[in-house]
């Protein structure tokens, strides 16, 4: 097994490799040169490495598929029930697995933590500490264990226990990071939650502790609340000012006030009885800019695997360094449309307006048709969106959905 999860491993590097070489054709006729002896360096690599592994592994058939794919979904779901929080990181801290106590810790929802840092969940002060030990466990250096806080629940000490692991089938040695409360009560001097005896009782003082507890404002936070607040007064504006019974009109405008409120790029794309339909594509000023929205404009939303699937499915997706670079799909060209946008990170959402009728609880809400789906890009030096970030805008779609629907 060792032998074809290394080969495994390698296959999937070199599919990953030749995908960004794939993509990198829309670079300057004078860099592309460098792309070409990359690309004969990977035709050597599979003539002289991957193909004679091939040929000795299929020699040997999968004595032992069944058994390990049945102890893999057995550890899966081991890990997913254990009543302590806990989280399988890199080095990095970067999330590869969290279970479910973890996510009720954290307050974060496991597919939005995966492919991102830990430690952005973790107060500033204790992001340094965590990615220190965390990559000392990883090179091998023997268990640690440190107290760090959540951003969300500052007052709250937590143990962090980190060790090592190396999952089967990925090249990469994992941490796995286990959360437990190591915070002290402080004496209750006002009396409250004291029993007879003026002992605490289980679960008692918690009120005495939290007033006595005083906490800087959070700048940060608070200014992040400004913008969407912004970003809601804006966008309800554009929406009551855009004619009635106008899908295309609302989602324009709605276009237009995401682009000015944090996003470089909006492509906006409308969902017709014929299919996907692109609407608006609103990008940075320039004459090459200018250029890539045109082509942007002319490429078939149906050739966009995010746009579709959003459209489909309507769901939202969020990527900070987005890897598969032709998830946007292609110009007419044949260029990587996020690799001549410098995307970092990017939101794809759909708008999927509450379903007519009474309201049927918090899960019914959201069981309209999908009307549209507007994709957001951050490119260059601009920070990636933050998961609050994507949480606005997702709540801004309902509001656009609603605006499309409504009769003239």
């Amino acid at each position: 097994m060792a032998e074809s999860d290394e080969f495994g491993n390698d296959l999937e590097d070199f599919v990953r490799r030749v995908a960004e070489l794939r993509a990198a054709r829309g670079l300057p006729q004078d860099e592309q040169q460098t792309l070409l002896d990359a690309a004969l360096f990977e035709l050597q690599h599979v003539a002289e490495t991957l193909w004679p592994k091939f040929e000795r592994l299929a020699g040997h058939g999968p004595a032992r598929a069944v058994a390990d794919r049945t102890e893999l979904q057995l550890l899966r779901a081991l890990f997913q029930r254990l009543p302590l929080p806990v989280a399988l990181i890199g080095g990095d801290t970067v999330v590869r697995r969290m279970n479910l106590a973890a996510t009720d810790l954290t307050g974060v929802r496991a597919g939005f933590a995966a492919g991102r840092p830990l430690s952005g969940l973790l107060r500033p002060g204790d992001r340094g500490a965590l990615r220190s030990q965390a990559a000392a466990v990883a090179r091998g250096e023997g268990p640690r264990s440190l107290r760090v806080h959540l951003q969300k629940r500052p007052d709250e000490t937590l143990r962090a226990t980190l060790t090592a692991l190396r999952p089967p089938n990925e090249p990469q040695p994992a941490v796995l990071m286990i959360l437990q409360s190591d915070t002290v009560p402080a004496p209750d001097r006002t009396g409250i939650g004291a029993g007879p005896s003026g002992e605490r009782g289980p679960g008692q003082g918690t009120i005495g502790t939290r007033l006595r507890r005083a906490t800087a404002p959070d700048l940060a936070e608070a200014a992040g609340h400004a913008a969407q607040m912004d970003l809601l007064d804006a966008m309800t504006t554009a929406l009551l000012r855009a004619p009635a019974g106008d899908p295309e009109a609302a989602l324009a405008a709605a276009a237009a006030v995401l682009a000015s409120h944090g996003a470089d790029w909006v492509v906006a794309d409308l969902v017709t009885g014929a299919g996907l339909r692109r609407t608006a594509v609103l990008g940075p000023a320039g004459e090459e800019a200018d250029a890539l929205a045109a082509r942007i404009s002319a490429q078939d939303p149906a050739d966009c695997p995010l746009v579709v699937e959003s459209a489909a499915e309507g769901s939202s997706v969020l990527q900070v360094r987005p890897e598969d670079l032709d998830s946007f799909g292609r110009d007419r060209a044949g260029d990587s449309v996020l690799v001549q946008a410098d995307v970092t990170s990017l939101m794809c959402v759909a708008l999927r307006a509450p379903a007519e009728g009474p309201p049927a609880g918090e899960a019914g809400e959201e069981t309209g048709p999908v009307l549209g789906v507007v994709s957001l890009f951050r490119s260059g030096g601009t920070p990636a969106f933050s998961m609050a970030q994507a949480r606005a805008v997702h709540v801004v779609s309902r509001h656009v959905a609603l605006a499309m629907r409504r009769s003239a």
